[in-house]
């Protein structure tokens, strides 16, 4: 499990912005790249070249389950 303090450091490595917990991943709370990084063995996996672009839908529905507000 990834700690706080860990989590509270953490940024996406593309755009600098935020990361949520979700599951056994980490989410960019960026709108415009979506970016998901996987968590192996409690090791964020945090190149680009290995994260997924999540389609706006799915973001979104991360967000809302995180309760991080989205400009739309």
């Amino acid at each position: 499990m990834i700690s706080k303090e860990l989590l509270d450091i953490l940024c996406c490595p593309e755009t600098k912005a935020d990361l949520v917990l979700d599951g056994n991943f980490l989410v960019s709370v960026d709108s415009k790249t979506r970016r998901r990084y996987r968590i192996e063995n409690d090791i964020p996996i945090m190149l680009i070249e290995e994260s997924e672009q999540l389609d706006y839908e799915t973001w979104k529905e991360i967000m809302k389950r995180h309760n991080i507000k989205i400009e739309e």
